[in-house]
């Protein structure tokens, strides 16, 4: 198997960014680990504690962070704001269809993850994406453009 590092052909500018981690309130992070060593249980974690409502998607748990997990987005009870993908890139085009069917706003590929066809894909649908970004590295480059912002006005 011939591995291939791809780079975003486009992405999310950091306003758009800026957009979605205000107004989404629910994410389901695909390939969420149990094990609190893992960087998607450490931004699941973070993503819990500053108010988001995460779901975890992955078939081989029954839960972690205290909420049960999904096998696949197909079987989530409920719409999401966020899917948050922590899978290789070959998995990425059958997330981004799942994430297509259930009406998903918004696909965000961690940092490390890039599918330019997915990624078009899910943009023909209507949805944003976001390549190659930790959403918590994100989300804490946000509140600290928000905290330097408030103290240059006083």
């Amino acid at each position: 198997m011939t591995e291939r590092c791809e780079v975003p052909r486009e992405n999310a500018t950091t306003d758009e960014v800026r957009r979605i981690l205000t107004t989404a309130r629910t994410v389901a992070v695909v390939g969420l680990s149990d094990k609190p060593e893992r960087a998607s249980y450490r931004v699941a974690a973070y993503l819990k504690a500053h108010g988001y409502r995460v779901i975890p998607v992955n078939p081989n748990i029954g839960g972690v962070l205290c909420q049960k997990a999904y096998p696949s987005l197909r079987e989530l009870p409920e719409v999401v704001d966020i899917v948050d993908i922590f899978r290789p890139p070959e998995a990425v085009p059958k997330i981004v269809e799942a994430a297509i069917a259930r009406r998903a706003r918004v696909i965000w590929m961690q940092e490390g993850i890039v599918h330019n066809a997915a990624a078009e894909r899910a943009r023909a649908a209507g949805l944003s994406v976001v390549m190659n970004k930790c959403l918590m590295k994100e989300h804490q480059k946000m509140i600290a453009h928000a905290e330097t912002q408030k103290n240059e006005r006083g």
